[in-house]
């Protein structure tokens, strides 16, 4: 079969384009080296990569907002965020099985769905993975502020800590995180993983020995009312929440470095999620049983706070402060590799242009492409807040988890006998319910976000018709392979 058809009745139509699981695993070369990339990363690795993409700005520093809509009751919001990531990451492990490319949710759409549906998950992903470093180091410069009072005394001048949205100039920490990540993303995987794995078993250590400093003042009283605001406060809160999760999907971007990527990559998933939910709860409840939720709800360094007033010396929230620099600055780096895996699929295919496919022969990096990605996420960090992103953020991530919920369902359909490593449990019920807690916390941003999302949504055509739609390599003449650096 020719690549640019799908039958032999000619091109097929936009939205029924595919490309077989086959098909993507060979141009990858996923059972090989990936596309020029190296396979370097263990089970371990890839276990660390996946919570550095998870544990940073949303529980050091996102907590204050979730417990200002739920309350005490926000351990239930981690826990029903949880859920929706539980459901979704069974999808996730069984399809990076299957298909074990850099391209994740956007592989899986093409596989499933068709092009126009892949190349619109692509762009929601720019959210979740590209938008979403541009909050998280706005979250890091609040940290790397906090951490300098308590070492120096002194904070960062608020012309050069924040953005003219929060007050400030530019928001200069913020500019310097990104471009740190880029420099150790295209100097190779196999440091870049390292690093990351240093980084998550240090933050995991500084949140065990937050908990545990937190529990010694834990009062029961702080705990009433619970729910003061009910099952719409938790509803938000969760909503709220999963920004914390985010990034967890990012272990199937890893598809062309990993060693045994049909082996680790689902057992990876299912490590990093049990994982962070029993952190998140444990830190919701320490911080709330120690300080009281009204206080947590205003301050957006919480941790921080509570240390210092449960041992009485600024010298703890000093520690959580560094903790908190080193967790958020691992999402940077783990979130930014996973956006430039996304878009070298995206290139491969045509849909964006080939620069961002191209791979250094020295590094066997996206060099290029890392860059590029920098620059232009280093921009909204300079000038924009957290909260105006966050929403937007949420509701794309889900969005995209949606889509691979039925990307599952229409693999099994249409692909009966690919060979799976992991299969979802109780399917067809999991993916069904993975879709109705996605819907269910997409409703739970409000409808000015939904007004946002439909913009940036018909944004997404656009460009896939003008650009997308004529560039694709299914329908273009044959295309010289790969190019490297």
């Amino acid at each position: 079969m020719s690549a640019s058809r799908t039958s032999g009745k000619g091109p097929a139509r936009p939205g029924l384009r595919r490309k077989s699981p086959q098909q993507l695993v060979a141009e990858s070369g996923a059972d090989l080296e990936g596309h020029g990339l190296k396979r370097t990363m263990g089970l371990f690795q890839l276990v660390c990569f996946g919570v550095g993409a998870v544990v940073g700005t949303g529980i050091f520093v996102g907590l204050s907002d979730s417990v200002a809509e739920a309350g005490p009751a926000v351990v239930i919001s981690f826990v029903l965020a949880a859920i929706t990531c539980v459901f979704t990451a069974f999808s996730f492990a069984e399809l990076g099985g299957a298909i074990p490319v850099s391209g994740s949710s956007y592989s899986f759409a093409y596989a499933t769905l068709g092009e126009r549906v892949a190349f619109l998950v692509g762009w929601c992903l720019l959210l979740e993975y590209g938008v979403s470093v541009s909050a998280v180091a706005v979250g890091w410069s609040q940290y790397v502020d906090e951490l300098l009072h308590s070492l120096t005394g002194w904070n960062i001048p608020e012309a050069l800590a924040a953005g003219p949205a929060d007050g400030g100039v530019i928001n200069l920490p913020a500019v310097v995180v990104i471009m740190m990540a880029a420099t150790l993303l295209v100097r190779g995987v196999r440091e870049s993983a390292t690093a990351t794995a240093a980084m998550a078993v240090l933050k995991i250590g500084i949140l065990i020995a937050f908990c545990v400093i937190g529990f010694t003042a834990f009062h029961d009283g702080n705990l009433s009312p619970f729910a003061d605001s009910g099952v719409a406060g938790i509803t938000s809160g969760a909503s709220l929440a999963f920004f914390s999760y985010i990034g967890f999907d990012a272990i199937t971007t890893a598809g062309e470095e990993v060693k045994n990527p049909r082996r680790d990559i689902p057992i990876a998933i299912m490590i990093c999620i049990g994982l962070v939910t029993l952190l998140y709860c444990a830190v919701a409840l320490a911080a709330i049983g120690a300080l009281g939720a009204g206080d947590v709800a205003g301050t957006p360094a919480a941790l921080s706070v509570v240390v210092n007033q449960v041992t009485g010396s600024t010298v703890g929230g000093g520690i959580v402060a560094f903790g908190a620099v080193v967790a958020i600055a691992s999402v940077v780096l783990a979130v930014m590799y996973g956006q430039t895996r996304i878009l070298m699929s995206m290139s491969r295919d045509g849909l964006i242009p080939r620069v961002f496919e191209r791979v250094s022969r020295r590094t066997h990096t996206p060099v290029a492409n890392t860059w590029i990605v920098a620059i232009v996420f280093a921009v909204p960090a300079a000038f924009s807040s957290l909260d105006a992103v966050v929403n937007l953020t949420t509701i794309g991530t889900l969005a995209a988890m949606a889509v691979v919920n039925v990307a599952v369902i229409s693999l099994r359909r249409r692909h009966p006998g690919l060979k799976r490593s992991f299969r979802v449990p109780f399917y067809p019920l999991s993916p069904i319910l993975g879709v109705g807690f996605c819907v269910y916390l997409m409703y739970g941003t409000g409808w000015t976000t939904w007004v946002q999302f439909a913009v940036f949504l018909a944004v997404g055509v656009l460009l896939y018709s003008c650009y997308g739609r004529g560039h694709s390599r299914l329908v273009s003449s044959a295309e010289p392979p790969a190019t490297q650096e």
